[in-house]
């Protein structure tokens, strides 16, 4: 099914976005779980898919990394289940993702979905990221604090988390509602029964992994080669001194670097589009030719986009999971980036262009797009 999210997105933006937190009451009405707790508890069984599993007893918490091959030691209270990037293994749990693409793809980084028996829940903790937590079946109780200064501990080494707080939202969530928090609030949430949430998290990189990122883009493609040089070195009195006008020629160096706008826009391209998680990917075979792929599109068949694919578009580059498309048909590109469905209708006249249908014949022959009923 579609879900239709009843947000006003610029009254949204302009009041809530990284600025405070807020339970939007019935944000999908008549919610209807995508997944059950069985096929949430199976997919965690799975090599590829990252899951954890948080209990807690008399204070103790208790930390386990999937895959899960039995889940019988389990008891009725205090814990949760938690597989990260659903979205890329389960078509339907996907859908939910949609709803959200008023805000930039790039931003958007994958859904996380819990299970939770009474009590369960990871405890006070931080995100450095935006999430818009869904409530599915169930009901749970989420506090929220106030974005201040917090000190964060370990209770176990796979677990960060905060001293108790104050709650600026404490709010009892039903099926259908959303609580939206910015990155730094603290927030705590726990089951009162056997509950799904949905997360729909946000990519926000560091500093630090844009520059060990840009450095191994410098590295890999043998950039800023060029050596330091100072034809007009001042003599000073002490040997030892390093000038402040050689730390500026110094800086000034490695931001030349940052500042070429090719290199820095292709690198972003590649870096931004990468997932951080497996996809499902699964090459068809044999591989299609590209009259299969026209024949097919214009007998009515659509394609439609891996879950968890970042297509993501700078000027007039396309880039897929990590790499650039070797196409410069604008409007084909465009369908790619704009449509996570692909038909007769979007393509049109693009169909007749040789070198988009090669390209697109590459995707499909990649895993990146399949044959669907959609």
């Amino acid at each position: 099914m579609d879900y239709q999210l009843d947000l006003n997105w610029p009254d949204f933006l302009q009041r809530y976005w990284q600025k405070r937190p807020v339970v939007l009451k019935q944000g999908f009405k008549n919610f209807v779980d995508p997944i059950s707790p069985d096929e949430l508890a199976g997919l965690a069984m799975e090599n590829e898919v990252d899951s954890r599993l948080i209990s807690h007893q008399e204070g103790k918490w208790q930390v386990s990394h999937g895959p899960f091959e039995s889940y019988d030691h389990l008891g009725e209270t205090n814990w949760s289940l938690l597989v990260q990037a659903v979205d890329h293994w389960h078509e339907s749990a996907g859908r939910l993702m949609r709803s959200f693409r008023a805000l930039p793809d790039w931003r958007i980084d994958d859904l996380m979905i819990s299970f939770s028996v009474p009590g369960g829940g990871v405890g006070p903790h931080l995100d450095q990221y935006d999430v818009f937590i869904i409530q599915g079946t169930g009901r749970r109780r989420w506090r929220v604090g106030e974005k201040t200064p917090m000190k964060q501990h370990c209770p176990h080494p796979d677990l960060l988390q905060v001293a108790p707080f104050n709650a600026i939202i404490d709010e009892e969530m039903e099926p259908g509602d959303i609580l939206y928090i910015p990155p730094g609030f603290p927030h705590e949430g726990y089951s009162l029964e056997n509950a799904l949430n949905y997360s729909v998290g946000f990519r926000a990189p560091s500093g630090r992994e844009l520059i060990s990122g840009f450095a191994d883009y410098t590295l890999q493609h043998e950039l800023g080669g060029e050596r330091y040089s100072d034809p007009d070195i001042l003599q000073r009195s002490q040997s030892a001194v390093i000038l402040p006008q050689e730390m500026a020629d110094i800086q000034a160096k490695m931001l030349q670097l940052i500042q070429q706008p090719e290199s820095f826009r292709q690198w972003f391209g590649e870096f931004i589009s990468q997932s951080r998680h497996e996809l499902d990917i699964a090459p068809p075979e044999p591989p299609y030719q590209p009259d299969e792929i026209n024949e097919a599109l214009i007998g009515g068949d659509n394609l439609t986009r891996l879950g968890g694919l970042r297509v993501l578009k700078i000027d007039d580059r396309v880039f897929v999971n990590g790499e650039q498309l070797a196409c410069d048909n604008q409007s084909g590109l465009q369908a790619l980036t704009q449509h996570l469905t692909l038909n007769k209708a979007v393509l049109g006249a693009t169909l007749d262009d040789p070198a988009f249908l090669a390209q697109l014949t590459t995707l499909v022959n990649g895993g990146y797009w399949y044959f669907s009923a959609e």
